[in-house]
């Protein structure tokens, strides 16, 4: 398990990990930490205060849209949507990914080795 990632890791792929989760469906904020701990099996582990300042800000840029629901359990849920603008970004962030990942993958070869101590 990776108990120290980076900060400046975690907030490079904070905006295209959530885009391409919206990109499955509709979803909100407890649902969208939930996706990113299975994701990463457990290694990420976001909280509120990570996700939601990142959530009000792509809303802001065009990103996602958010429509006020109610849960199976009729509690109100802000759900988030995926935009036209945001599938654009996200395919701009996937490309700059891959990029990363080749050139990384380059140097490291194609599965990186993790020391264990």
């Amino acid at each position: 398990m990776v108990s120290n990632i980076d900060k400046d890791l975690v907030a490079a792929m904070a905006t295209p990990l959530v885009l391409a989760i919206l990109l499955e469906g509709s979803s909100y904020g407890y649902a969208i930490l939930k996706r990113v701990r299975e994701l990463s099996g457990g290694d990420l582990e976001w909280t509120d205060g990570m996700l939601y300042p990142l959530l009000h800000r792509l809303e802001r840029l065009g990103y996602v849209r958010a429509e006020w629901g109610s849960s199976p359990e009729g509690r109100r849920r802000k759900y988030y949507e995926i935009t036209e603008k945001g599938s654009g970004q996200l395919v701009e962030h996937r490309k700059q990914w891959e990029t990363a990942n080749r050139t990384l993958g380059g140097i490291w070869g194609p599965t990186p080795s993790v020391a264990t101590a």
